[in-house]
């Protein structure tokens, strides 16, 4: 090698040093690489997790008893903070847009903005924000609190698979608790909105469920579901990637949850424009 090209080796890793040692260079470490080796972890994460769960459901070696525990734990857990979101939800969208409709007066379509407003966005959104703050910290904590007691590293040298004892049945438990708990969302709404409409608006019943079966039809009902699964979804896979990288004592633990539950609710908004784009693109929205 020539004096010319290990000159210039040099010369790159003393500016490649300086970077990373200036204020910018040290920013762009901690918050925009860190947080893109994290996605892809992440991403790592749910491809193996995915890998297993298919594979233990198809050889009849997925763990059953974990996933119905899993299963009581965060509907028990989800459903009280659920019904007390989603009613307000649907009191604010009748009153919001009653009180605008009443001023072009087009006070029959309250059913029709219920039906965009809570089936579209509200249930997946704020199924998701629940699942997020009460299901997602718990994983966090319980895994996180196992980390640092080495207990993942027992079960590896015993020959047991964290992915699939612990990982698996935790995926597939908060897909299935996300997917009824939009449901009973979309529910909850719909009817909250109805009688506030109907007994304090002074709206009729017809033009009510009328505007919104016109508006929000079977695919918008799809659409919500499958949201709130692909939702749950990212929600486990954060809340298990970061108690499992936990480290530092029980002070780590609580930064882990704090970080799941923050990583949870930026990534859930992000994929929900995208999804929402992706609707609108391939489902027109009807003008009746």
């Amino acid at each position: 090698m020539s004096t010319d090209a290990v000159d210039a080796g040099l010369a790159t890793t003393r500016t490649r040093r300086r970077w990373s040692d200036s204020g910018v260079g040290k920013w762009w470490h901690d918050h925009i690489t860190k947080s893109f080796e994290t996605f892809g972890r992440q991403l790592a994460m749910f491809v193996e997790v995915f890998k297993v769960l298919i594979k233990d459901l198809v050889k009849g070696r997925f763990p059953f008893a974990e996933f119905i525990r899993q299963c009581a734990f965060m509907t028990s857990t989800s459903v009280f903070p659920t019904l007390l979101v989603a009613i307000p939800i649907g009191v604010i969208v009748s009153i919001q847009v009653s009180n605008i409709a009443g001023q072009i007066g087009a006070t029959s379509f309250a059913g029709a903005a219920t039906g965009l407003g809570v089936i579209r966005q509200g249930a997946p959104l704020v199924t998701a924000l629940i699942m997020a703050g009460a299901i997602g910290s718990a994983i966090a904590a319980d895994l996180g609190s196992r980390t640092i007691r080495d207990e993942i590293d027992a079960m590896k040298v015993m020959g047991v698979n964290p992915v699939e004892r612990l990982i698996s049945p935790r995926l597939l438990a908060t897909m299935v608790v996300s997917f009824l708990l939009c449901g009973f969302v979309c529910f909850v709404g719909f009817i909250t909105g109805y009688l506030f409409n109907v007994y304090m608006q002074g709206g009729t019943p017809g033009s009510y469920t009328g505007t919104f079966a016109s508006f929000a039809g079977p695919p918008d009902l799809i659409f919500a579901l499958v949201k709130a699964v692909i939702f749950g979804a990212i929600v486990a896979i954060v809340a298990c990637d970061r108690g499992l990288s936990t480290s530092g004592g029980p002070a780590g633990v609580a930064n882990s949850v704090n970080a799941a539950v923050v990583n949870s609710v930026i990534l859930l908004f992000t994929v929900n424009v995208v999804l929402t784009q992706v609707f609108a693109l391939v489902v027109p929205a009807k003008v009746v």
